[in-house]
């Protein structure tokens, strides 16, 4: 049923977007506005009324059903949603497996977790809007291609305190890994330019993830890349400027941090 009402949520958003009134859909059906208001208001759509009205707005049923799937997509969590996930290390830990296509055998597999546990977390991750659970604990993840973790939330400061520091404890000289540390003096013009850059090779990560889940796990690897650029100095060396000489990267004096 709830399915049902978000479709017609979504034609009747549909509708309003451009204009069409329910005169007009009558008029397309044959009908009479009271019984078009009607179908509206108890639901009651045949696949061939859904198809005409579709039709009149120069969609396809199957593009209803992609706007819908779209519509209850979310972009963020909020703090508190965020807090709950770090809070439990092994809510975070489903969580993250759900929103990479994983299927509950598979965590299960994997993880010492026991079916109620697993199955817990993900009717948890469900009222938090972050999947949809479906019959047979099947797992829909419900994030958008532009989902993001709150900025210095909960979430990034995780990071910071305990992933971070283990991340770096590596070599990076074998199959897979690369580091890269490059240092020199930029305009603030071409500090903004690779910005950019690195927004654009973040945003081709984030498609490489998309285009892979359709892929068996077994052929997937968890991938973390880190993108990080600023005004920055050696706290040695800042520590030996003259005051005189104190450089300050526009935007920067009021903090006191120099570029």
């Amino acid at each position: 049923m709830a399915q049902t009402a978000a479709i017609v949520s979504a034609l009747k958003n549909a509708l309003k977007e451009q204009g069409i009134t329910y005169l007009q859909v009558a008029e397309a059906l044959d009908l009479s506005e009271a019984s078009v208001k009607r179908l509206f208001s108890e639901r009651q759509f045949s696949l061939q009324r859904l198809d005409q009205i579709c039709s009149l707005l120069g969609l396809e049923i199957s593009d209803l059903v992609r706007r819908l799937d779209q519509a209850q997509r979310i972009d963020a969590l909020t703090a508190e949603q965020e807090q709950e996930l770090v809070g439990d290390d092994r809510l975070l830990l489903v969580a993250i497996c759900a929103l990479n296509r994983w299927s509950l055998a598979q965590i299960l597999e994997t993880y010492q977790l026991s079916e109620v546990e697993a199955v817990g977390r993900l009717a948890r991750l469900d009222r938090m809007g972050l999947i949809e659970l479906l019959p047979g604990n099947r797992i829909k993840p419900l994030i958008s291609h532009d989902f993001r973790w709150q900025q210095h939330g909960p979430i990034q400061r995780f990071f910071e305190q305990q992933v971070q520091a283990d991340f770096f404890q590596c070599h990076f000289n074998l199959p897979g890994e690369l580091r890269l540390f490059l240092s020199g003096m930029l305009s603030p013009q071409s500090t903004e330019q690779m910005h950019q850059k690195l927004q654009r090779l973040a945003q081709a990560f984030r498609h490489s993830h998309q285009e892979d889940l359709v892929l068996p796990l077994e052929q997937r690897f968890g991938v973390s890349m880190i993108l990080a650029i600023r005004p920055w100095e050696v706290a040695a060396f800042q520590q030996l400027r003259r005051p005189e000489a104190a450089k300050y990267y526009p935007g920067h004096k009021l903090t006191g941090e120099v570029g």
